[in-house]
């Protein structure tokens, strides 16, 4: 059987999808649904697709009869919820881009039109779906780590990535997007919960915009990068960042893709002079926070906490669990594991090579999504993607839930 898939949303996340749907061989791309003209013919191209199968907008394709087995929502943020809920009507199955919602009066909106219609559904937490993550499931599910007591995860989000995302681009300002543990960091959480395996039932959290702010502007310093005399030493300098991604076919895609179509000098200086890339992140709207921890603690009495910061290089998370007969730390790619009995250490290779940005695919995280979301439409059964709906929707209860608690300073039962 081959999968037809429709997608909604021609942006990174988009394109990202369709790619590992074709390159997986089992699926075909058979219409897209997006109001950028540009974006919308670019994947057209890209698939082959004929004009009748290009729509301005979603609802436009929801006018027309059902025309694909699934479709893949890759929306901004604040638009997921009336598609969710129309294809959902309409019998497609979902694969839609984490989160699920802004607010949880509408993620319960979308959980319950899916489990009425009983399609198939996912939630692109990607995480989920590496070499890496199954691995580290298979260890502590094994025994040899014994019961789990605690467990700390860092996501590493990165200096030029929180610069480029989070304070210049399109998640910056939480009243547009979402805080950022909604944003950024819903995934860490599900992955979180889905490693410890026991239902999360109290949450606090601490965090803020600690840096980029206008008061930590250089002096001297411009509102604009490419005339700013403080350019050539500052951490967040825009043209060494998106200059330095030409001739690279990866980072032209991402992150330069999001600041301008024309890969050459004078396209990036220019987007760069007039765009919202080219700002100095100390003179931005941004108000989502640079740094957060949230703490756990599960109904087995075990306790996680997540650590989320911009002041650190792109990298893997890194995590490290700590058990009654062992201790496990991994990087993303390998996992060190010490037994109390013996104290043998032994550190497993879990194969995975790709990097954790979104141009690398989140370390195989996406074509692994995509491949399970492609067996279960296959077959009509969600078994495949290892989750189902009202699970999807913990997570997000969780970071909903530590974002009251950073806010009033109080832990939250969940």
């Amino acid at each position: 059987m081959t999968v037809t898939i429709a997608v909604v949303g021609a942006g990174a996340r988009g394109q990202i999808y369709a790619r590992a749907a074709a390159a997986d061989g089992r699926a075909r791309i058979v219409a897209v649904a997006d109001p950028d003209p540009a974006r919308r013919a670019a994947l057209a191209a890209e698939h082959d697709l004929p004009e009748q199968a290009c729509f301005t907008g979603w609802a436009d394709l929801a006018a027309v009869p059902k025309l694909a087995d699934a479709v893949v929502i890759a929306t901004q943020d604040r638009l997921h919820v009336e598609p969710a809920v129309a294809f959902a009507e309409l019998g497609y199955a979902i694969l839609l881009e984490k989160p699920l919602a802004p607010t949880e009066v509408e993620a319960r909106r979308i959980v319950e039109a899916v489990e009425r219609s009983g399609v198939v559904f996912a939630i692109c937490h990607v995480l989920r779906y590496t070499a890496y993550t199954k691995a580290f499931k298979e260890l502590l599910g094994s025994g040899r780590l014994g019961s789990i007591s605690s467990v700390q995860h860092l996501e590493p989000v990165g200096w030029w990535h929180m610069a480029h995302s989070f304070v210049r681009g399109a998640w910056r300002n939480a009243a547009e997007s979402g805080p950022m543990l909604l944003t950024k960091s819903c995934h860490d959480i599900d992955w979180l919960l889905h490693l410890v395996g026991e239902k999360p039932v109290a949450v606090s959290s601490f965090g803020s915009l600690t840096h980029f702010r206008p008061e930590n502007r250089p002096e001297g310093a411009s509102t604009r990068c490419v005339s700013c005399p403080v350019e050539p030493t500052c951490p967040y300098s825009a043209p060494r960042l998106y200059l330095g991604c030409l001739g690279d076919p990866d980072r032209e895609f991402w992150p330069l893709g999001a600041v301008t179509s024309d890969a050459t000098v004078a396209g990036v200086t220019h987007a760069l002079e007039t765009g919202p890339y080219g700002r100095c992140v100390y003179d931005c709207d941004n108000d989502v926070v640079d740094q957060q921890v949230v703490t756990l603690e599960f109904a087995g009495g075990a306790t996680a906490s997540f650590t989320m910061t911009a002041f650190t290089p792109l990298e893997h998370r890194k995590t490290r669990v700590f058990g009654t007969y062992g201790f496990a730390e991994g990087d993303g790619r390998h996992i060190r594991i010490v037994d109390f009995v013996t104290g043998a250490e032994e550190t497993l290779d879990t194969g995975t090579n790709a990097g954790a940005s979104l141009a690398d695919g989140h370390g195989g995280g996406d074509a692994g999504l995509i491949r399970a979301f492609i067996d279960a439409v296959a077959a009509g059964d969600p078994a495949p993607l290892g989750a189902d709906p009202a699970e999807a929707l913990l997570g997000h209860l969780v970071v909903w839930g530590a974002e009251r608690a950073r806010e009033t300073r109080t832990v939250q039962a969940l």
